[in-house]
């Protein structure tokens, strides 16, 4: 089952949204590269992944409460138990009454000036782009594998695409993506990555 978007879009729900003030390397029709990468591109709902932990839910709700600053407090509730409702598919787990309460309140009360905490990303695909999985990968690997030195954003920008694109992430493809060996990946993913990595092959 798809997740009921509907609702959000008849509210004009911002869920997505491109980096504002950070400029990009390199842009064309079809994708903007950031060479130092960005933490300003919010990309909610994108993958078929749903929300399975109260942490994940707690952070999607301070997204949509950063981009939806007309909202006011009736409207972010109403907005949060549409989110929590299993039957729209957002979400794999029930959140009680009261829970849900006190995190809409915890979230409301946070300061709108502060962007909440996001990954980084170097290469941004635009909307209707009307390329393949395969298509974008290759792209990634291009831009990326470009720099002589892989880097561990390099390798993170990489798992996210393939998760965003539903492909199990494996060290061998992610080693094909940037155009290095094996051993390269593994010497430069830290404790962290090789967790996040496992993470997202779960959630897929």
């Amino acid at each position: 089952m798809s997740r009921n978007l509907k609702y959000l879009n008849n509210k004009r729900i911002v869920y997505r949204r491109l980096p504002t003030t950070d400029k990009p390397t390199y842009e064309n029709d079809k994708y903007m590269f950031y060479e130092n990468g960005t933490h300003q591109c919010y990309t909610l709902f994108n993958s078929k992944a749903l929300i399975n932990t109260f942490k994940s839910f707690k952070w999607h709700l301070l997204v949509l409460w950063y981009l939806n600053p007309k909202l006011d407090q009736d409207e972010f509730k109403y907005l949060a138990e549409f989110i929590a409702d299993k039957s729209n598919n957002f979400i794999t787990f029930t959140v009680h009454e009261d829970l849900l309460r006190k995190i809409v309140y915890e979230v409301s009360m946070l300061d709108l000036e502060q962007p909440p905490k996001n990954k980084m990303r170097k290469v941004i695909f635009k909307y209707g782009n009307m390329l393949t999985k395969e298509e974008k990968l290759k792209i990634v690997g291009e831009l990326i594998g470009r720099s002589k030195r892989i880097h561990s954003d390099d390798i993170y920008q990489c798992m996210l695409d393939m998760y965003d694109m539903g492909n199990k992430i494996t060290i061998n493809r992610l080693a094909g993506l940037l155009d290095c060996s094996s051993r390269t990946i593994q010497r430069n993913m830290c404790a962290e990555l090789k967790r996040e990595k496992e993470l997202l092959n779960k959630q897929l």
